[in-house]
């Protein structure tokens, strides 16, 4: 997928929020990033990923779940792990991936203004 950021490319360490002109090579790397979160099931595969057991899956614990095709699964899961968002690990003829819990923070804080980072709410 064109546009989508790579493991490689990380997201821009400046954030659009932070009252300083993102650069447009940052500003297209975070919006490559953001396609990748901007579709419902990969949304889903991200939650289904995060909450099984040991907070991994392969293709075979999600297609089921989500309702969709062994490739369909297979192709969502690629622009995640081409963005960074999951790691793969393969063990014999199965694919297992996790969510790299260090890029969706990053993505996090780049979206929070900065006076809001560091303090939360109390409920």
């Amino acid at each position: 997928m064109e546009g989508v950021g790579t493991a490689t490319t990380a997201t821009p360490a400046i954030s659009p929020l932070a009252g300083d002109p993102i650069e447009r090579a940052d500003a297209e790397r975070l919006a490559g990033v953001l396609k990748a979160f901007a579709d419902p099931a990969r949304l889903q595969l991200l939650s289904l990923i995060q909450s099984a057991p040991e907070s991994e899956a392969s293709v075979s614990d999600l297609t089921a779940p989500l309702g969709l095709s062994q490739p369909t699964v297979s192709h969502h899961l690629r622009i995640l792990t081409e963005a960074g968002l999951l790691e793969r690990e393969k063990r014999g003829v199965w694919a297992y991936y996790r969510l790299v819990p260090s890029a969706i923070a990053a993505i996090a804080d780049l979206l929070t203004p900065p006076r809001k980072r560091g303090t939360k709410r109390a409920r």
